[in-house]
Order: structure tokens, then C-alpha cells, then sequence
């Protein structure tokens, strides 16, 4: 039984993929010093909590099915320090909690006394500025058709009656999550990582995260490739754009290789210049009203911040221009379907020409079988055709004697 077990459940956008790249690359080196990462793939962590909680993901969920209970076994049979990690673990039901803790080892109110795990709960946290517009977004990279200002109305309805919500509270209602997740955990063993504001060090969410997981003074690599990049207004409009009519048409399994890593994670991402999503102005006041609220009774509840609180104040409104995004500068869109374009013309052609080598392949490994499997004679007859068609004399030769084959009687 693993003695102790740091399980981090979100939240999304709070810098999870590189996080969970960091440690899945990483993970025969964190071995060596008795840290479990458990994961034979880079999404297993995912799966597990796809399982977990019966989602249903586009198809990945029938693919999912036991992951959870195998992560568990996996952290059970460990003696040391395992971590966990997913951001969509932080939906999860009372009663899903209830069934995760216990595999993992938890005793009533966290007693490690009688052989019980000491489990500690991690929640990454980010400002609701930035995460209400970065949501909407990856609806957006998930195939939503609505609107900006749709998701708005949605978030704010009181009844939290749609599904898009409902969602969003659920992975982005801090109290609530940790009411969840923390109410049988300790408050000295719930950790809060704060996300720094926007302008600050790149490094210093990783130095957070280190320090809150015990990395420090280990020799990690942490370049990675693994990122979940933000797009400019008019990207976000192209993708939406193109959700609403090929998105029913373009199965799970081609949409996300072709829509969302192509197009807006490896294409679209990269311009830059663009301008960036935000909140509207009039959004403000009820963010930063919400807000206070939260940081006062995170304040009151006593949890292990690292970082700080005023981090989910966010940003003030901007003084300039808000851009729209369900009216976006129609030529910046344009642009932007060019690259698109462009990119899949690209990835076309790659694929074209991959198919023509493994048919040069198939043709080469036909042939050779064909060799294999022809008598010696007809090999030995074979050779001497090829030679005598590299000759004028010796095509003349064959001529002769194809014509003359036509003359015999069967």
C-alpha cells in the first residue's frame, strides 16, 4: 500500500498538460526515488478518470473502461509516494470521491493509524478572468458551435439546467470542488497551487508545482512538446466556424488529429499577433464579486496555499478595444482560413506521399514473395528474359520467339 498519495484533480488550464507531461516522461527517473507516476501511456491518468466517472469523451470512453481500478491497483501495490493527475477529475460526484478514496487506501477522516493512506488533495487554480474565455475556447476545440456570448448566458444561469454550465461550475467552482474532494481530507493535506498572473516568469508555476508534489532537487527533464496552446479571436472564430459545418460530418477519431491538433494546436496557435480572447468589459463586476467571495472563504478554511490567494483576483478590465469573438475582423479570419488551408494542403500531401512508399513497399514485398515461392527454372528463365530485353539483339531474339509461341498449336 502506497503511504502516501498526492492526487491532483484539476483545475483545467491551470498548466495540467505540462504538468502531467513532465511526470509521465519523467517517470523511471521519479522511480528511483520511490515517486510513482503510474502510467504505460501519456493519457492513462485520463482514462482512469474517464472510468471513474462512466464520461462518455467522443468515443474514448469504451476504450477507458477498467482504467481506473488498474491506476488504483497500481498505486496500492507501491510502497512510497505515487502521484495522480487529471483536470477533469475535479467534476467528479460525492459519491465518485467517496469510491476513488477508497481505492486508493483512504481511511475515515484520513487516519493513518491502523495502515491507512496518508492522501493529499492538489487543486491548481487560476483566475476566473482568464479561465471563463480559455473555456469557452475549449469547448470550441471540442466541437461546440456556439457562440461567445451563448457560453456566457449559459455560465450565468442560476439553474445551471444546461450541460455547458454545469460543466463549467463543476470544474471551475473552487469551494465546491474542495467540498467535494476535501471533505473527509484533513485541511493541513489539501493543497492549493495558485496560477501567477499573466507577465511573470514561465518558470515559476513549475516551481510551484515542484515544491508542492517534493520535486525539488530532482534532475528532471522538463522540456516538452506536450501543450494545450491558446488562440487569438479570429482562430477561435475559424474553429467554430468549421465546427458548425463539418463538425457532424467529421467523425472523433479524424476531428481531433485534424481540427484540433492540426489546425489549432500546431497551425492556428502560432499567430500571435492576433488579438487575444477575453472577458468583456461588462463581465467584470460579477467575476470580481464571485471572486471575493471565494478568496474570503478559502482564507477561512485554512489550506495549504503555494503561491497566493490575491492570484485569483486577476487582471483589471482592459482600457483598449474588446474584440469580439462572434464578430471577429473578418479579414483576420480570412487570413486565418488561409494558414488553415494551407496546413491541411500540407498534411494532404505528406500523406499522399506516404501512402505511395507503402505501396512501393507492398509492390517490392509482393514480388519477393512471389520469388520465394517460384521453382528455381522459372527463376532461372525470368533472369535471362530480363537480360535479354537490356539488348536490341536480344529483344529481336524474343520477338521471334513470342511469335513463334503464337504459331504452336496448345
Amino acid at each position: 500500500m502506497s503511504r502516501r498519495v498526492l492526487l491532483h484533480v484539476g483545475t483545467p488550464k491551470t498548466g495540467t498538460s505540462y504538468l502531467q507531461d513532465v511526470l509521465y516522461k519523467n517517470r523511471n527517473r521519479l522511480l528511483k526515488d520511490g515517486i510513482l507516476y503510474p502510467a504505460d501511456r501519456f493519457d492513462a491518468h485520463f482514462l482512469a478518470a474517464l472510468d471513474l466517472m462512466r464520461l462518455r469523451w467522443g468515443g474514448l470512453e469504451a476504450e477507458a473502461v477498467g482504467a481506473w481500478e488498474k491506476l488504483a491497483a497500481e498505486v496500492r501495490a507501491h510502497d512510497g509516494t505515487a502521484i495522480i493527475s487529471h483536470e477533469i477529475f475535479a467534476s467528479a460526484s460525492r459519491s465518485q470521491v467517496a469510491r476513488a478514496l477508497a481505492a486508493l487506501g483512504h481511511q475515515p477522516g484520513g487516519d493513518t493509524s491502523n495502515g491507512g493512506t496518508e492522501i493529499h488533495l492538489v487543486l491548481s487554480v487560476r483566475d476566473l478572468v482568464r479561465q471563463i474565455p480559455a473555456e469557452w475556447q475549449e469547448n470550441v476545440k471540442h466541437r461546440a458551435r456556439f457562440g461567445y456570448g451563448r457560453f456566457l448566458e449559459l455560465i450565468q444561469d442560476p439553474e445551471r439546467a444546461h450541460r455547458v454550465g454545469a460543466w463549467f461550475w463543476g470544474v471551475q467552482e473552487i469551494p465546491d470542488i474542495l467540498d467535494r474532494w476535501g471533505a473527509d481530507i484533513p485541511p493541513e493535506r489539501i493543497h492549493l497551487v495558485t496560477v501567477p498572473p499573466s507577465g511573470g516568469s514561465p518558470d515559476l508555476l513549475w516551481d510551484r508545482f515542484s515544491t508542492t508534489f517534493g520535486l525539488d532537487g530532482l534532475d528532471l527533464k522538463l522540456t516538452t512538446r506536450r501543450a494545450n496552446p491558446s488562440l487569438g479571436v479570429p482562430e477561435s472564430a475559424l474553429i467554430r466556424r468549421i465546427n458548425r459545418v463539418a463538425a457532424r460530418d467529421l467523425p472523433p477519431q479524424h476531428y481531433r488529429p485534424l481540427v484540433r491538433e492540426l489546425l489549432a494546436h500546431r497551425t492556428l496557435s502560432k499567430r500571435t499577433k492576433s488579438a487575444r480572447l477575453g472577458l468583456p468589459p461588462d463581465q467584470y463586476p460579477w467575476v470580481h464579486e464571485l471572486t471575493e467571495s471565494w478568496i474570503a472563504e478559502l482564507s477561512r478554511r485554512g489550506y495549504h496555499v503555494v503561491g497566493d490567494l490575491e492570484d485569483l483576483r486577476g487582471a483589471p478590465a482592459p482600457s483598449g478595444k474588446w474584440v469580439d469573438p462572434d464578430h471577429p475582423p473578418e479579414r483576420q479570419v480570412a487570413a486565418a482560413a488561409v494558414e488553415a488551408i494551407k496546413a491541411l494542403l500540407l498534411d494532404n500531401a505528406e500523406a499522399h506521399a506516404e501512402n505511395d512508399r507503402l505501396r512501393r513497399k507492398l509492390e517490392d514485398a509482393r514480388r519477393e514473395l512471389v520469388r520465394a515461392r517460384t521453382p528455381r527454372l522459372m527463376r532461372s528463365m525470368e533472369w535471362t528474359v530480363q537480360k535479354l530485353e537490356g539488348s536490341g539483339k536480344g529483344r529481336q531474339a524474343l520477338d521471334v520467339y513470342r511469335k513463334a509461341r503464337k504459331r504452336a498449336p496448345r
